[in-house]
């Protein structure tokens, strides 16, 4: 089961800590030490390694990953959050791919329908309040957005040179070499989308 069962149980200072984190050198090892030296000192504070660690920022020792390193880059931090979060609640993000638009009660009785009864409802209050909140602190738009790549490979023709014939390659054959292209097409049912795919690739062509 892809669900963390680590959780905090207040996250009025979450956003704090997360910048402190971005805005500090990363540590040999996340402790309850460094946390001290951000200024974060509670007991409910020193929930938050549990769940860095679920979250895949940190290693079971304490270490930081490469993931908590590419979260100090300020310009990719929240889309790396996100990028954990789908991957450690990957089971809720598969009963709903906008899991992170859900409501804390919606969270909830999702959890309590993934962990088939596992937890009290108190616990389960206080995952979906630590999911919610991360979430918060994340760019899920970013991680969604797909691209459109082009593979272009070139394969060498030994028997002999390619003459531009009357063909709808034309242009694709330069110097003895072929070029085959492969386009990754988006999952659409709209042939519009296709239309307009196909009309583009025809004029670059001709």
């Amino acid at each position: 089961m892809a669900l963390p069962t680590s959780y905090l149980t207040s996250t009025k200072n979450l956003e704090g800590i997360l910048n402190s984190i971005v805005g500090a050198q990363a540590p040999d090892k996340f402790t309850t030490r460094f946390l001290e030296s951000l200024d974060y000192k509670s007991t409910s504070d020193r929930l938050i390694i549990g769940v860095l660690k679920s979250l895949g920022f940190l290693a079971d020792d304490g270490r930081p990953t490469q993931r908590y390193f590419d979260y100090l880059d300020q310009t990719q931090s929240e889309v790396i959050m996100a990028q954990a979060i789908r991957e450690a609640y990957s089971d809720l993000f598969q009963i709903n791919k906008n899991a992170n638009e859900m409501a804390k009660s919606e969270v909830m009785n999702k959890f309590k329908t993934l962990s088939q009864g596992q937890y009290s409802e108190s616990v389960l209050d206080k995952m979906a309040l630590t999911f919610t909140a991360l979430s918060s602190h994340a760019d899920f738009a970013a991680t969604s957005t797909q691209k459109l790549p082009t593979e272009v490979t070139a394969v060498e023709d030994t028997s002999k040179p390619v003459e531009r014939a009357e063909s709808s390659a034309k242009g694709l054959a330069i110097s003895g070499l072929v070029y085959n292209i492969q386009l990754i097409l988006p999952e659409s049912r709209d042939p519009k989308v296709y239309d307009a795919l196909f009309e583009s690739l025809k004029r670059h062509l001709s």
